[in-house]
């Protein structure tokens, strides 16, 4: 009732700043000051080494696009791939830690040790030191590197911090998820705490109970403000929406009171949102001499979240699986630079690729001992040349929950078929083990007030199932299980499966640590792994060792 009053109060507003064009001033989510007309200041010459912006989403479903058939309005997003590339055979993870880590690597999962779910905010974990990441990269062949939103990549210790790690300033979330106006999060009863920094403190200043999709677009444009568009910039936007828990301001609710169910209702404000917090990063670009040398990558993290609004139809499953709704995104990339605008890619996209693509576009260096796992595809996006990937390992996790009938025997002899494994070459894709949920969810699920299973439709595979085999050109939306009909093809996707776990190290997933606990942090999560107090024990242990020794030669003597 509440979000209806606010909305309703706020109509006027939401018809002069949800869907005006590029050169209108804009309002809402993050306005910058003064005249937003689009025009290039003199200050703003082209340099050879583009502005990078990526832009990523949180949990957004595949079909959750204006330009995919969706009934919520992204007409910001629809503007900018349709004068862009849309890549329409891209795939990402289906988590927020493995899409971020293989994005910021350029690597495997099972070439860093996160394959297995998600850094917990009580784990001491995060991306291994030893991997160097994308800002690092950047930030060696000249660029100033800014990252605004959620990591999700650990903070146990200082090392592991964005700061540490590549960037010049941070400014967002360290967890996965929280509050979107108190930025708080509770990771069980009684384990609670602030979860909004500033470079590697808690920014308690910043907190205004601004909603952080807002708060975020507004830190973007003080640091284009701020920064000369004449040296190069890599701006990392990691957007807390659309992910859970369901929160918006009550004026982007009023286009979607025809929605009953009341999550996909929020989830629409939400994504409404958004997208004019887009708008406005781009007239900010504009504005203060950036865009025309510019790159802007959009993409989503992983699939959508049925229960939590998303909608990946027609696509089969939901983030958290390997079906294709869970791993297949929305992504484009809008760029004055680009040759072939306005066209569609449906070349082979991984993550993974945006590492070398985005370092060469930046004329730095990848080092020969850097095993990558991605490729430079700048010329299938922006010319339309063949992809050079013809794979995608999608995951191995060897310890995720066991699927009961599967076999060495089922796997021919190759792989055992009990580990959740899947991989793409070609058309081909093979998912082994227990791939998850795996429903399909149509646009009618969403039609009452409350969850509705019944209008999802499934199939009951035959007992004991543990492979699965489809071609994804011709099957798109994994109808047609080819196992049974195609076994050489089977044998051959088990046996590159064999190959590549052969190169994987081993999982990081330790066991909580009570010492990550807020309360202990002054209210707030942060790193809590001090690498002196290790190294006083080692010391203490050390000494007393020596003291012991002595003691028996004495008593020898």
């Amino acid at each position: 009732m509440v979000a209806a009053v606010l909305a309703g109060l706020s109509l006027l507003s939401l018809l002069t700043c949800g869907y005006l064009a590029w050169g209108s001033r804009r309002g809402g989510a993050g306005e910058a000051p003064g005249n937003l007309l689009g025009e290039e200041p003199a200050g703003g010459a082209p340099h050879s080494q583009p502005h990078i912006i990526f832009i990523l989403a949180d949990d957004q479903g595949f079909r959750d696009v204006g330009y995919h058939g969706s009934e919520i309005r992204t007409p910001t997003l629809d503007k900018l791939a349709a004068e862009g590339v849309k890549l329409e055979n891209y795939y990402v993870q289906p988590m927020c830690t493995p899409s971020r880590s293989q994005l910021i690597t350029g690597k495997y999962q099972i070439h860093t040790g996160l394959q297995h779910s998600i850094i917990r905010p009580t784990q001491p974990n995060c991306l291994p030191l030893d991997n160097v990441t994308l800002p690092q990269k950047l930030k060696e062949a000249g660029y100033s590197t800014h990252m605004v939103g959620k990591w999700h990549l650990g903070f146990y210790r200082r090392e592991c911090m964005p700061t540490q790690r590549g960037f010049d300033s941070f400014f967002g979330s360290l967890l996965g998820s929280g509050d979107y106006y108190t930025h708080f999060k509770c990771d069980s009863p009684g384990i609670c705490g602030y979860d909004l920094y500033e470079n590697n403190n808690a920014a308690w200043d910043h907190d205004n109970g601004i909603y952080s999709t807002q708060m975020y677009t507004q830190k973007v444009q003080q640091i284009l403000a701020s920064h000369n568009p004449r040296k190069p910039i890599f701006l990392y936007i990691a957007y807390q929406a659309v992910h859970s828990p369901l929160q918006a301001p009550g004026r982007y609710f009023e286009h979607y009171r025809s929605i009953n169910n009341i999550n996909r209702r929020r989830y629409a404000a939400m994504l409404a949102c958004l997208d004019e917090a887009i708008n406005n990063v781009t007239l900010a670009l504009r504005k203060y001499g950036y865009y025309e040398n510019s790159i802007i990558i959009y993409s989503s993290d992983n699939g959508g979240q049925p229960m939590a609004g998303g909608s990946n139809w027609p696509l089969r499953g939901s983030k958290g699986t390997y079906w294709e709704g869970g791993i297949r995104a929305v992504g484009f990339v809008h760029s004055p630079l680009l040759k072939n605008k306005g066209s569609v890619c449906k070349e082979l996209v991984h993550i993974t690729d945006w590492f070398p693509t985005l370092i060469t576009l930046a004329e730095g260096q990848i080092d020969e001992d850097i095993q990558l796992d991605g490729y430079d595809v700048w010329e299938t996006i922006s010319e339309g040349r063949r992809s050079p990937r013809v794979d995608i390992l999608h995951n191995i996790d060897p310890i995720y929950t066991k699927a009961k009938n599967g076999s060495w025997a089922a796997g021919y002899g190759i792989w055992n078929t009990a580990i959740q494994s899947a991989i793409r070459v070609n058309h081909w894709k093979l998912l082994t083990g227990n791939p998850g949920y795996s429903d399909w969810v149509p646009p009618q699920a969403f039609s009452n007030a409350g969850p509705n299973r019944w209008h999802n439709e499934r199939v009951s595979w035959s007992a004991g199932k543990t492979v699965w085999l489809f071609n994804i050109t011709a099957d798109p939306y994994e109808r047609v299980d080819l196992s049974a009909r195609h076994p050489e093809v089977v044998k051959q996707l088990l046996r590159r499966l064999s190959q590549f776990n052969k190169t994987a190290v081993p999982v990081r997933y330790p066991p909580k640590d009570p010492r990550s606990n807020p309360k202990l942090n002054g209210g707030v999560w942060g790193p809590w792994f001090k690498e002196d107090e290790k190294k006083k024990k080692s010391d203490k242990s050390k000494g007393a060792n020596k003291q012991k020794k002595i003691k028996k030669k004495k008593k020898a003597n």
